[in-house]
């Protein structure tokens, strides 16, 4: 890894401490608490429905109008809880990939990179390609790349961002089986290389990391 892994700080947490989520007229979620080291995935599961998505909003600082959080997010030991999202440092990965199709490859990771001197934020974009090991692809057009290829740029744009925590939400849902394993050991081992935590949500439970860091809704 170049420095541009070693990035954002060595030592990470994150800690939910979660007493309601709601919505007008439906509580979603009570009585959660989360602790996610540095370096790990921790796997949220539950059935469509049971507010998954909603808590990675919440952390996020992306809730609808009209939904209620009340509890706390720390990160990094810093409380986040009403910061707003572009204060917050935490990247999101969603099952879509999200890249921009009017730019190539190279220009979408490039979006990602934080002000800085150019040569700097080129040299992070060639270590994002060289971890990916798509290098060769900078260039491209990303409709032309495979669903993994798409995937593992989606994941490299989001780290490029150099955020203190990573939100997956069912990263993996629209890959086929053979694909949907590759991925999850490039994002499981991306994780653990940056030393940031991670949160996903799933109903899957081929995707948990680690059966230590797993809560069920």
């Amino acid at each position: 890894m170049g420095a541009f892994a070693t990035a954002p700080p060595c030592t990470m947490s994150l800690q939910i401490e979660l007493t309601r989520l709601s919505a007008p007229g439906t509580v979603l979620l009570q009585n959660l608490r989360i602790d996610v080291p540095d370096g790990v995935i921790h796997t949220v599961m539950g059935q469509s429905g049971s507010g998954k998505s909603s808590l990675l909003s919440a952390l996020a600082g992306t809730l609808p109008e009209g939904m209620v959080f009340e509890g706390s997010v720390v990160l990094d030991g810093q409380d986040m809880t009403h910061l707003p999202t572009e204060r917050r440092r935490i990247g999101l990965l969603f099952q879509d990939d999200l890249l921009f199709a009017h730019m190539t490859v190279h220009e979408n990771l490039l979006f990602a990179v934080p002000a800085g001197p150019r040569a700097a934020r080129l040299q992070a974009v060639r270590q994002a390609l060289r971890d990916a090991e798509l290098e060769s692809h900078a260039q491209a057009d990303p409709a032309t790349l495979s669903g993994g290829q798409r995937g593992r740029i989606a994941l490299m744009r989001a780290l490029l961002a150099q955020p203190h925590a990573l939100l997956l939400d069912e990263p993996f849902a629209k890959l086929d089986a053979s694909l949907r394993m590759r991925m999850r050991e490039f994002v499981f081992a991306t994780v653990r290389n940056r030393g940031i935590p991670g949160l996903m949500v799933t109903h899957d439970a081929s995707d948990v990391a680690d059966p230590a860091h797993l809560t069920h809704l």
